[in-house]
């Protein structure tokens, strides 16, 4: 087995050194050993990142680290000052340190990691400390794996002669290198660009299905990965030639997809079997992030700071058109139907309709908001329901009213082109780097030269980034020959409602949304309704029949006991505001010439 020794031996001596081992990995440990080189201070300053690439919020990962020491290169103990729970002070007085700590880990997502007797999965920043000003090192990992477990390993980081042992060039890309070990099933392709690029994209996949499953989850990955190569004209030129997607597709994961340079973590508790569908709209979605926020890079983000929040106010660009780009290029994968396509664009229209938040923040405001929304926890309650609304739908909403906006005003041009545009002016870039981190008003101005049409492009900004308008989505997909209407036309509505049923009333989970019928008539979260209209509703399906009965307009006296008072309010029934949005052949309708057309040039396959 090699040992650290022999990793020091193999590394220059300017290098950070990890060796990781999992003894008690049926408890979900990991055995972590880093060797610092020596340097000119008297202590070396150790850290756990406290945030992690691709998350915007806090998440602490020093909470799972436990018994630490540190010693010198002859084994002798040195001291370790603590001055808060993130970090570590290794009195070494200039002589080089090895650290060791316990991880704790047991959450199989994009952000945390977990070890069991399946695998390692692993996040690097809630699995590896660093040290503060060794950060331009190179690094070097070896990953001592169980005996017998025929643990393989998939990630980004650059492979070596020995089969578990990788390095990589600084801390910012082996922070941002996932990497699983377990016995996975692999596939792979090659993608061939310009000027004779080939590139190698590689599914890695951790599950309990069959070898036929993934075959089959493979070919669609594959249509999906040629559609967006197609749209920027090449890959996002990955810095080794290899692409890996990274999934875990079990029972004790958790749902979530997280993108990064060379690869992405894929994870539900779904599998391949119930929901290829579904995973497949993260995968899609995870892999536009390869230029579309890897390399497509905000200023505000780059260089990501692993010491606190990262905000952005451009994620309804990086993460909303992303979203955007999801079903789209499933859609033109020939994986989704246009029915299928226009009702998840009802779903999406629908929210941007039925938000209260336009009133209190534009989509950049919403952007700036996301360190408290990104998988960030807080016991106090919120008012999050009503004054935010996701960068992710409101960004993808943006996208496609842009998209079909530059198509219906200027012939020969798309979101895609805009797209294309921002990827060779601020993403195209050498080995490891990022061209230009762009600002918001990068985006303005790239987008009024791409058009050819400034005041165009100052007009949508002012408007629909740094204002609340919304484009007449109504219009624009009528150049589609696709209907937006009311889901339920005529139905009544009493407001978006989270409700738990039991024998002796109703409580509210959620708070109503301002303005809702129950918002003014006075209810309040944990609030719980005894009676409506005199009738006692046991289950959303009797709820669903108490609204159908009525008409908006129409009065009814609610009984509620909020915080230990018994209330009795009057309840107005408001029309339902939500979207669908259909085919027009689906009403009847026959499409125009021009409509099929638009049609098919925004949703036909652009792949060769």
């Amino acid at each position: 087995m090699l040992s650290l020794l022999l990793l020091a031996a193999l590394a220059p001596a300017d290098t950070v050194r990890y060796e990781v081992a999992f003894p008690n990995a049926v408890h979900h440990e990991a055995e972590v050993t880093v060797a610092f080189p020596a340097s000119d201070r008297d202590t070396v300053e150790v850290w756990m990142s406290r945030s992690s690439p691709g998350r915007y919020a806090m998440h602490e990962f020093a909470k799972n680290v436990y018994a630490v020491r540190a010693t010198d290169a002859t084994g002798q103990e040195l001291p370790i000052v603590r001055r808060d729970p993130y970090r570590w002070l290794v009195v070494a007085r200039g002589a080089p340190v090895r650290f060791h700590y316990t991880l704790f880990a047991d959450r199989a997502d994009g952000t945390y990691s977990q070890v069991d007797a399946t695998h390692a999965h692993l996040n690097m920043p809630a699995t590896f400390a660093f040290a503060r000003g060794m950060e331009h090192l190179p690094i070097h990992v070896r990953f001592a794996v169980p005996a017998g477990s025929r643990w393989r390993a998939a990630t980004q980081l650059v492979p070596t002669a020995q089969p578990l042992m990788f390095t990589a060039p600084d801390l910012q890309y082996f922070m941002d290198a996932p990497t699983e070990l377990s016995d996975h099933a692999l596939r792979q392709w090659t993608v061939t660009g310009p000027a004779g690029r080939v590139d190698t994209v590689r599914l890695a996949v951790h599950h309990t299905g069959t070898d036929a499953e993934v075959d089959a989850y493979a070919a669609m990955a594959a249509k999906v990965v040629a559609e967006q190569v197609a749209i920027f004209g090449e890959t996002s030129r990955y810095d080794h030639g290899t692409y890996t997607f990274i999934a875990d597709y079990l029972p004790w994961a958790s749902g979530d997809g997280m993108e990064h340079r060379n690869s992405t973590i894929l994870s539900s508790s779904a599998t391949l079997a119930e929901n290829a569908a579904g995973l497949l709209g993260t995968l899609a979605h995870e892999f536009f992030h390869s230029w579309n926020m890897e390399r497509i890079r905000a200023q505000m983000i780059e260089p990501f700071d692993f010491t606190t929040t990262n905000p952005s106010d451009a994620l309804w660009f990086g993460e909303g058109f992303t979203s955007y780009y999801d079903d789209l290029t499933i859609r033109r994968a020939g994986l989704l139907t246009d029915a299928e396509y226009a009702a998840g664009i009802g779903g999406l229209v629908s929210a941007v309709a039925v938000t209260t938040a336009l009133q209190y923040g534009s989509p950049m405001e919403m952007s700036i908001r996301a360190p408290f929304v990104d998988a960030a926890t807080a016991i106090d309650p919120t008012n999050v329901g009503n004054i935010f609304l996701s960068y992710y739908t409101w960004g993808a909403a943006i996208g496609l009213g842009l998209d079909l906006t530059i198509r219906g005003r200027f012939p020969d041009k798309s979101l895609d082109g805009f797209m294309r545009e921002m990827w060779q002016r601020h993403g195209a870039a050498g080995r490891y780097g990022i061209r230009q981190p762009y600002t918001v008003d990068d985006l303005q101005r790239v987008l009024g030269e791409y058009v050819g049409d400034r005041r165009f492009a100052d007009d949508f900004f002012a408007r629909f980034i740094r204002g609340r308008d919304v484009v007449d989505y109504a219009a624009l997909l009528d150049q589609a020959g696709i209907l937006l209407g009311p889901a339920a036309p005529g139905a009544a509505w009493l407001g978006p409602l989270f409700l738990e049923f039991g024998d002796d009333g109703i409580t509210v989970v959620s708070a109503p949304s301002v303005g809702s019928p129950l918002y003014r008539a006075g209810v309040e979260r944990g609030d719980r309704i005894r009676a409506i209209g005199g009738v006692l509703p046991e289950d959303d399906a009797a709820w669903g029949r108490l609204t159908a009965a009525h008409q908006p307009g129409d009065t009814a006296t609610i009984v509620f006991t909020q915080r230990g008072v018994e209330r009795h309010a009057t309840v107005r029934f408001a029309t339902d505001p939500r979207l669908a949005a259909v085919l027009m052949e689906e009403r009847g309708g026959t499409p125009s010439p021009s409509q099929v057309l638009f049609r098919r040039e925004w949703l036909r396959s652009r792949a060769p």
